[in-house]
Order: structure tokens, then sequence, then C-alpha cells
């Protein structure tokens, strides 16, 4: 059955026809999304959810999207999604970051222009018959300095306009490295040299914990007499009271803002002040970006539901196209590996560790590490997926850390998993062989060659002769085929075990039989699913 999709937002017929066109089908609604009643009656039969900003995908639709498996933000902004509580329900949310960049970068510099020479201002004034030139005194841009706090996406294209227009640029970016800098032609400074150095400031930074009010009052005191500032991030990242004050003060010339701490705006400090320009959110608001960020949801979404690639998902680790079906088989490795021990794990786990050894180390890991982790909660809760398991593994305080290295083995690459309880330590590697199946190589430490089935019989013992005809003349005589049978131990005599692919579920009481023998500790059903 072909996925379904749900436009519930504007969206461009263009963006709609690449759904069809995939192999996608795609009910386009764009009134559907500000009706939240109706959304939540229709959203259970959907796979997946485009939207712009009319939206929100509360807690509670999400309740109710019992089918939904992504959600697509035509646009950066993904405020209107509640996203811890998709990520618990596994479902992926995606956004466009790119798709608008240079629209944002263009509004930018086009509200620097407008506070350094007053353009609002003096055009009302000259439409209202005034001829008010000497009132309207500006600066000019070449040879001042602009500080960009924030170098990311939209930061360094801001930083490129801002280079052609002969202004010196610096900027604050805790990820930017100095060869990165170097070679955007901008100068990486910290933040307080920022604000002492920049003529005018502009902010390309998301909103955090750590980036809200990042422009507060004692932040401004530090900035450079004359400043000038312009934010077309988001509202919060400059404390607006704060600044207005600052303006009334004449420390800071003016301001330019299309975002506020409230939106829609209907009030603010810095409204009516002189040598404030003010837009309404327009950052994205052109033809091109519009068009642009509707296209690009439709393909990420329908790249997602038909070929499995992940792409700007805000709770998902990334899958391309091109590596999806390079990845498919080592994901399906990496989930039976956490199966296995899921299942034969009974106390609370403390620890992860994950082994990427060889080719699995330059792989996509953390898509196999939320693999792994999705297989390992998948006994405890049924619909767990990759999405939701490193939430919940997070919320339980387990610690968890990844190896990667080069090949030690005769594998060209494998995974290894190893959890640590209170009272013991286990661990299981894999593979993945050129027929893309899934195999356990080492168990305990102990190595073997075993194909992973959907119905396998898992024994521990104390190497003792005889255990071969013991388990087969038991399963046999219970009527259970066994169409793999591995062994393996650590030395003669010591511990050993045994891996039996069988054609289908055994009966509780089989397994008792199995313990009975003297030297079997343990003897467990697992199931895998290798479909």
């Amino acid at each position: 059955m072909a996925p379904r999709v749900l436009v519930s937002d504007e969206l461009s017929e263009t963006a709609v026809q690449i759904f069809r066109d995939r192999g996608v089908e795609v009910d386009f609604e764009p009134q559907l999304g500000k009706d939240k009643d109706r959304l939540l009656e229709v959203i259970g039969k959907y796979d997946g959810l485009a939207i712009r900003s009319a939206t929100k995908v509360t807690e509670k639709i999400i309740e109710g999207a019992k089918n939904l498996k992504v959600v697509g933000r035509a646009g950066i902004g993904v405020d209107n999604v509640d996203i811890p509580a998709a990520s618990r329900r596994g479902i992926i949310v995606m956004n466009t970051p790119f798709g608008n960049s240079i629209t944002t970068a263009e509004h930018a510099i086009a509200l620097m222009f407008a506070v350094a020479r007053q353009l609002p201002a003096a055009d009302t004034s000259t439409q209202a018959g005034k001829w008010e030139k000497s009132k309207f005194m500006g600066v000019e841009i070449t040879g001042k300095t602009l500080g960009v706090i924030g170098a990311g996406n939209i930061g360094s294209i801001v930083c490129a306009r801002a280079i052609g227009l002969k202004m010196h640029v610096i900027a604050y970016d805790p990820f930017l490295s100095k060869e990165r800098a170097e070679e955007m032609g901008v100068t990486k400074v910290e933040l307080e040299e920022l604000f002492a150095q920049a003529d005018f400031i502009t902010l390309h930074v998301p909103m955090t914990d750590k980036t809200r009010g990042i422009l507060n009052k004692e932040a401004l005191a530090k900035t450079k007499p004359g400043v000038r500032i312009i934010n077309c991030a988001r509202g919060g990242l400059v404390d607006e009271a704060a600044l207005a004050e600052a303006i009334k003060s004449g420390h800071v010339a003016g301001a330019a803002f299309d975002v506020f701490e409230v939106e829609p705006a209907k009030e603010s400090p810095l409204f009516g002040l002189p040598n404030v320009v003010c837009t309404p959110h327009l950052g994205a608001s052109t033809t091109e970006a519009q068009e642009n960020v509707a296209l690009q949801v439709a393909e990420q979404m329908s790249d997602y539901l038909v070929k499995g690639a992940v792409s700007n998902a805000i709770n998902m680790p990334s899958i391309t196209a091109e590596e999806a079906p390079i990845l498919k088989p080592f994901i399906r490795l990496a989930d039976v590996l956490g199966a296995f021990v899921g299942q034969v794990t009974d106390e609370p786990i403390k620890e992860i560790e994950i082994l990427y050894d060889g080719v699995t180390a330059n792989m996509n890991t953390r898509a196999l590490t939320s693999a792994v982790l999705a297989g390992l909660i998948r006994p405890q809760v049924a619909d767990v997926n990759m999405v939701s398991a490193p939430i919940m593994i997070k919320e339980k305080g387990i610690v968890l850390s990844e190896v990667k290295r080069d090949k030690t083995g005769v594998f060209d690459g494998y995974i290894k998993l190893t959890v640590t309880t209170e009272s013991m330590t286990r661990s299981i590697a894999g593979t993945v062989f050129s027929d893309g199946k899934p195999r356990f190589i080492q168990i305990k430490g102990i190595n073997l060659d075993a194909d992973v089935g959907s119905h396998m019989i898992y024994i521990t013992n104390t190497d003792v002769p005889g255990m071969i005809g013991f388990i087969g003349t038991t399963l046999g005589a219970a009527g259970v085929n066994i169409a793999n049978f591995q062994l393996g131990r650590d030395k003669q005599g010591g511990d050993a075990i045994a891996l039996l692919y069988v054609d289908g579920e055994v009966e509780d009481g089989v397994l008792e039989q199995l313990t009975a023998h003297q030297a079997i500790r343990q003897a467990k059903l697992l199931t895998f699913n290798i479909d």
C-alpha cells in the first residue's frame, strides 16, 4: 500500500505533485491546519503530515496520529510542533533549513541599509509633504564593522554580502573554526570583543537556553556607542525592553527587527521609537523562498516514506538516499544485536558501549546506534523505534558510549554491543556478509558463526560431552525442526553456548526439559524481526 500524506497548510501545486510523482498518495487540504478538531479526527489515517506555520502539531494531535511516521515543516522554525511528544512516539520531524537562507540573509542586509539611512521614516515624512533633509542624516555602510552573531547557513551568507559591501566583518560562533573563518574572510572573535568593536550587530542563531537574551541589558551596556542592531533570527534573542531604554538614552543609534518576543507583535517597547524599523517576520517571505521550501519538504518526506532516506530531521540522524541501501543491512544487524541483549538481560542496564570496527566505523554510526538502542528496548516497549529509543535511553540515565577503530580481525567490519548491569557485563558482536544477512560472530567473548533467524534458542552451559545429542534429541522429540545449530566454548570443560535457528515457536515445556540437564544453565527462546 502506498504511503499517504496530508498537506494541511498552503503548499504549491508543484510541491503536491512531487508527492504523487514519487508514489505517495496525497490529500491537499490547505485550510485544515487551522481547524484543530477536524485535524484530530482525520490525522490517524496518514503516514505523513506536511505543514507550514498555521498547523499546530500538539501532543493531543500526536496522540491521535496512530500511523504517523513523519512531520515535514516547509521552513526553518518548528515552534509549532511538539518535538518531545513526536520523538516519544517515534515520529520524525523534518524542516527545510536551506530553502530560505538567501532570502533571510538579504532581508537582514536590507534592514541594515534601512536603519543606516532611516529610510522608512524618511519615506513617511516625504509622502506627508515634508522635506526634512537635515532630520534624516544617515551613516555609510562602507568601512564599518559588522558583528555577526552566528555564522551558520544564514549568517555566512550575510558575511559574504557584507564583505561585498566593503565592510569589515567579525563573527562570534562557538562552532566556527579558525580555518573556516579565514575561508569566509571574517575575523573570529569572542562575544565581548564583538560588542566592543561592531558598528552594526546582526543575529543569526537559533533560540536555545544559551542564546535566549544574548543581548540583554548587561550585554547592551558593553556595546559600542552608536551601534545599530538587526534581528531577523528569533524573537527573544534581544531583550526588547532593555534595547528600548538603550535607544532612548542614545547609546544605541537604531534597530531593525523582523522578529519579536511575542508574535503576532501587536505591541512592543520598540514601537514608536526613533530610527527603529519593524517588519512582520518577512525573513522568508519571497516567492522564491516559499516555493523552495515547499518543494524541499515534499522531496524529503517522499524520500523517507518511499526509500527510507532521512534528511534535515530535528530528532533523527540523517540517512541520505545514496547510503540508505548500503546502510540498511547494517541497521538490521544493529537492531538484532540490541534485540538479543534486550531479551536475555533482566536487570536494569547502567552502561551501553557500542564498538564499530573496520568499515562500520566509517558509516553513519548515529543511525546505527539508534537502531541498536531500538532493538535493545523493544522487548520492554513494543512500539519503540530509531527516533524514540535514544530519548528513552537518555531519560533512563543510562551511560552511552561509541568506540570506532580500524579493522582488527578477519572481518571487514563488525559491530559489538556491550551492556553493563549492577551484577554483570554482557556482549555480542555481529557482521553482515555479502548476502546482506546479519550474522552473530561472538557472544560473551566466545566466537561462533550463526545465521540470524526469526526464532532462535539460546543455551548457556558447561562444556561436557553429549550436549549436541541431548539438545537435538530433546527438540526432535518435541517436533522442533532445527535449521541451523552453532556451538562455541571458551575452553575445554569451560563455558559454552549453543545458538539454534529453529522453524517456529517453542513451548516453555520444551525449554524446561533442556534446562533439566545439569550442565545447562539457561535455555531461552529469542525472536528477531529480520524482514
